[in-house]
């Protein structure tokens, strides 16, 4: 049995009424969001019955789901379930996909980043938080794939960033993320529309809540439990809120000089208990669609709710048609045959009159073809609110290699014009992200061996983020597009005119470059300027050893004429000048 180091029965520690009054205020507050979201719960559940069913009978308080509980019972089509899988896949690869560099920083001011100290400065904290985000205990891969899920099915999403625990990991501090079920999930907005607060509740059994929080203020109410070992779950609320007025005091260095509230309560007992705080928003929390006067968001899946539900009804026919059309009903005389066997090879006799008429038809089954037709009318509605006909805009290279690059950028431009309105309202929230792990790296010492550069220091360390995933490559095409289509008129000019200054304008340096990050070409895949400049001196070498390999042979036949000319006496090779040039005894010499 496990030694917990309580303090003895009855000689609990009492809770001060400061205390009290924020278990009250923080379960009065929790109440009204349960009640304001109380109609989005019953959306959502409706949605997850149809397309994400692991999710159902999760988003009210108080839902308990025994493990292991069957949920697809009432799936009869999987369209929904797929289309949401792919716009998942979809999102992350166009927003965070792991095998690239999906967003860079860079100072607020243009003249701090001409300064080169910060500009590596800024580069080296791009790579840390990478690394830090892809470690091995964050969890990023697997979670911000959950929120995209979410963001699909329900039209919400909610992450958690937070400092990894190193109680039993000691060498491994970093930074851990936790997708929010939506259930889970209770937000609040400021008067600009940003969500500036959540209650989230939760489960822990006793032994959990313990680990979790300390002997100091566990709850008394659970001592029992714990004794005993069991592992029944209890309810526990995690609240973030602003500070404000007299709880707040930017010169404190403890909690209450954060702007951030966090207050951990034990709703069995009503005790607080952990009071902490955080200098960032803990929490990443965005929305699909957002229709007037509502928090919540709404998804593709509840724009196509209709269509969801006119599939699975279709679905069912389909299915009843299909069964029928392989096991006919059969139609007999009242006189007919009599426990026909239908196994293959039985002869039923009685079954035709002495000519060769049938006696026993098959009920028709009707036109199975028109259900077929009808549920792929609602699959392609679906499919187009999941973003799944758009994104095939990004066509396979290896099914049209006869594409030109012009072709290619072309329809990258298309597509980051249909996509940016959609999910590209999604990179606010990933500022959002970005903004807490740097608060994280800076307090766990990530950046203990790189001081900010002086010019950088100077200007408060101000930063911003600038986005390199292939949304915002795609959404930057429009300018590749446009030089591409100004490069090509110019080439039809020069065609005509044969005059190849129609060209001067464009500046090539500048513009391949730019060019080749949009296309999504690796930046090792590339020359450096110097590596460029060392191509151009060897080419401008080679161009001129081979100028004067072509004019060898005129040289060497002036200078045999200039000899001849000598030895027959017909002048000094000084006096005599070559006609057109310099005195024939230095072209000679120069020959």
């Amino acid at each position: 049995m496990a030694d917990y180091k309580l303090p003895p029965a009855g000689l609990a520690r009492q809770p001060s009424p400061r205390e009290e009054e924020i278990v009250a205020e923080s379960l009065r507050e929790f109440a009204q969001l349960q009640t304001y979201r109380h109609t989005f719960a019953a959306h959502w559940e409706e949605i997850a019955e149809l397309i994400l069913p692991q999710s159902r009978n999760t988003f009210e308080y108080g839902n308990f789901n025994w493990p292991g509980t069957k949920k697809t019972d009432r799936q009869i089509d999987a369209t929904g379930m797929m289309a949401l899988s792919k716009f998942s896949s979809i999102c992350n690869s166009l927003l965070t996909p792991k095998n690239m560099i999906w967003h860079g920083l860079r100072a607020n001011d243009d003249y701090v980043m001409k300064d080169r100290a910060t500009r590596l400065w800024f580069e080296q904290a791009t790579k840390i938080l990478f690394a830090l985000r892809y470690a091995q205990y964050s969890g990023f891969a697997g979670q911000i794939s959950d929120c995209y899920t979410q963001l699909g099915a329900f039209g919400t999403k909610g992450m958690f960033i937070d400092e990894f625990d190193t109680s039993e990991h000691p060498y491994q501090a970093g930074i851990r993320y936790k997708s929010i079920p939506l259930g889970e999930l209770f937000i609040s907005k400021n008067h600009q529309g940003i969500v500036d607060g959540f209650c989230r509740w939760f489960r822990l059994s006793a032994r959990q809540a313990y680990q979790k929080f300390g002997p100091a203020r566990f709850p008394e109410v659970l001592r029992p439990a714990l004794e005993k070992g069991s592992e029944q779950p209890y309810d526990f609320l995690h609240r973030v809120y602003p500070r404000s007025g007299s709880d707040y005091d930017p010169e404190r260095l403890d909690e209450r000089g954060k702007p951030w509230a966090s207050y951990y309560l034990s709703i069995p007992g009503k005790c607080l208990l952990s009071e902490g705080g955080y200098r960032k928003f803990p929490a990443a929390i965005s929305t699909y669609a957002t229709a007037p006067g509502e928090d919540y968001g709404r998804s593709p899946a509840m724009m196509v709710l209709p269509a969801l539900k006119t599939l699975n009804a279709e679905k069912r026919t389909f299915l009843k048609q299909g069964h029928r059309a392989a096991d006919p009903v059969l139609l007999t005389a009242d006189d007919g045959v009599v426990d026909m066997s239908l196994r293959p090879g039985a002869m039923n006799k009685g079954g035709v009159t002495a000519d060769g008429k049938e006696l026993v038809k098959v009920l028709p089954t009707g036109n199975i073809q028109i259900s077929k037709e009808m549920m792929a009318e609602e699959k392609a509605l679906i499919e187009d609110a999941f973003l799944v006909n758009l994104f095939q805009l990004a066509l396979n290279l290896k099914d049209l290699p006869q594409m030109t690059a012009t072709q290619v950028i072309e329809i990258t431009n298309q597509k980051g014009i249909l996509l940016a309105p959609t999910v590209g309202n999604q990179e606010e929230d990933l500022g959002h992200m970005i903004d807490r792990e740097l608060d994280v790296a800076m307090a766990i010492g990530a950046f203990r061996n790189y001081p900010m550069p002086p010019r950088l220091r100077e200007a408060n360390g101000a930063y911003s983020i600038v986005y390199t995933s292939p949304l915002s490559k795609a959404a930057r095409s429009q300018n590749a597009s446009g030089f591409m289509r100004a490069v090509e008129f110019s080439k039809e000019l020069i065609n005509i005119t044969q005059d190849p200054s129609h060209l001067d304008w464009a500046d090539l340096d500048v513009a391949m470059p730019e060019i080749a990050d949009i296309s999504g070409s690796p930046p090792s895949w590339t020359a450096s300027d110097e590596q460029i400049k060392a191509k151009r001196q060897r080419r401008a070498e080679a161009l001129q050893k081979q100028q004067q390999i072509q004019a060898a042979p005129a040289q060497a036949a002036l200078a045999k004429a200039a000899a001849v000319q000598f030895k027959a006496g017909m002048t000094s090779p000084a006096q005599a000048p070559a006609q057109g040039g310099p005195p024939l005894a230095q072209q000679v010499q120069g020959a």
